[in-house]
């Protein structure tokens, strides 16, 4: 996760800077593009993954329309959360500058480039370490108010249903809201944790509310900084 993150990281400082220079670059597989998957699809889209590879330029070819329809719908990768509703140092969605990269590239023909001595190295990958609820998870499947101080770490949907969206809201003792997850798109068969960039304090008396009908959503406990 960290990985693909600088990598992420990486792919906008170059192209920030490659557009600088030039406002109308010219997209290319070898050049932009091949980081953009590396870093955001690759994990799943590859050879003993668990979906279609995207690994090779000729692989992608084949997926370019259905590739276009899921990014600019946010659909791939299955984040399943929409995005500045809460602040998660997990996020693995696309940002919005990835989102029009890839379009772009795809409205231009989806270029390969001719020269292949500027793709990136093939990235080396991991079996993601399973997540494991913590002790202290309080788990709800409804409104419910709080009745001690709670850290809240993150938040983890374990069931949401046929719910095509959710959203999750801490309404504080004096009155006012904090929003938490707005889920869209959310699958259960991909549970996975929204865990805050900052970990919010709940004061007694706070009132979580939000979860759809027949939904199960877990709080997950964090320690104050």
């Amino acid at each position: 996760m960290k990985r693909a993150l600088l990598s992420a990281i990486a792919v906008l400082a170059f192209l920030n800077t490659s557009q600088a220079h030039n406002p109308g670059a010219y997209l290319t597989w070898n050049r932009e593009i091949s980081r953009a998957f590396y870093a955001r699809c690759a994990n799943c889209h590859r050879q003993g993954g668990t979906a279609f590879s995207l690994m090779t330029f000729a692989e992608v070819q084949p997926h370019l329309n259905e590739i276009k329809d899921q990014v600019l719908g946010r659909k791939m990768p299955p984040w399943g959360a929409v995005k500045g509703f809460g602040d998660f140092r997990n996020d693995q969605g696309l940002t919005q500058e990835e989102i029009e990269l890839i379009a772009a590239w795809i409205d231009q023909g989806a270029p390969r480039g001719n020269n292949p001595n500027v793709l990136p190295p093939v990235p080396k990958f991991t079996k993601p370490a399973k997540f494991s609820i913590p002790k202290g998870s309080i788990e709800l499947a409804g409104d419910v108010t709080l009745t001690r101080p709670f850290i809240l770490e993150g938040l983890y949907p374990q069931k949401v249903g046929n719910s095509k969206t959710a959203r999750l809201f801490a309404r504080f003792p004096d009155g006012h809201l904090e929003p938490l997850l707005w889920l869209y798109e959310y699958k259960d068969g991909i549970a996975h944790p929204f865990l805050f960039r900052n970990p919010m304090e709940l004061p007694a008396g706070t009132s979580v509310y939000g979860i759809p009908e027949g939904g199960r959503v877990l709080l997950l406990p964090g320690r104050k900084k």
